[in-house]
């Protein structure tokens, strides 16, 4: 099986590494991962100057730019077969929720789907990662047994599964669920302040951050200690509304 890696943490993440090491034992795996972090870089491609890809190693690539540019480029351009699977991760912080919306990581296994390649994201749940890298080592077992699960399904080539490790020694994890996007929302998260001449500028990301959904969504798994999993596609059509237009579309 071959297997292409990327991450939106950078080549030299932690994740990605402990990533790599799961995936060697279930395949070929190449890596094609941005030369720095382009965390909430989503969906997003370089169109206006060229990409410069340095090999660092043998099926070991960074590249100047986003997550979507170095698995196109890796697809396209890189590799002499294309993957099987392409694994993004492991992020360092969850992408849950309307997350994955604005995660590069999970936008790169989107990008793998775009180009009718099976995709999977991996998120560590946890806080900073120099803190808790032990945590996410002690998970290796599992990456490597979920993994082997999820790569064996046949599954719709429109549909990524988007994993959520719990932030917890891999002992200590009671199970994997199957679960649905919760919904975050956050409060007060621009801050507005000035720069040396005075001038306004702002932050974004402060303030505080609540979950909402039912009992399986994808937070309220990772946070009772459960791996989550959940099935994401690309047609993002509300189908409900779409099925019930009879009842409310009267356009002529």
């Amino acid at each position: 099986m071959r297997i292409l890696c990327s991450n939106d943490d950078g080549v030299f993440a932690a994740g990605l590494d402990v990533l790599v090491r799961a995936a060697s034992q279930l395949g070929d795996v190449t890596v094609v991962a941005p030369d720095r972090e382009q965390s909430a870089t989503s969906h997003s491609l370089t169109l206006h100057r060229p990409l410069r890809p340095v090999q660092l190693a043998e099926k070991r690539h960074q590249v100047d730019g986003t997550p979507t540019d170095c698995v196109m480029l890796a697809i396209e351009g890189l590799m002499p077969d294309r993957p099987d699977w392409v694994l993004s991760g492991i992020n360092h912080g969850m992408n849950m929720g309307e997350d994955v919306l604005y995660s590069g990581t999970v936008a790169a296994a989107m990008e793998g789907l775009v180009l009718g390649v099976p995709s999977i994201a991996l998120s560590f749940a946890g806080g900073e990662m120099r803190s808790e890298s032990e945590k996410l080592e002690r998970h290796l077992g599992a990456v490597v047994d979920l993994l082997g699960y999820l790569t064996s399904l046949e599954v719709p080539r429109t549909t990524l599964f988007n994993v959520n490790l719990p932030p917890v020694f891999g002992a200590d994890v009671k199970g994997v669920k199957l679960t649905r996007l919760g919904r975050r929302q956050y409060t007060n998260s621009i801050r507005p302040m000035s720069d040396p001449w005075g001038r306004p500028m702002y932050w974004i990301g402060a303030g505080s951050m609540s979950w909402t959904g039912g009992a399986d969504s994808d937070y309220r798994a990772v946070a009772d200690g459960y791996i989550s999993v959940t099935p994401l596609h690309l047609d993002l059509t509300n189908g409900a509304m779409f099925d019930s237009a009879e009842s409310w579309w009267h356009q002529q």
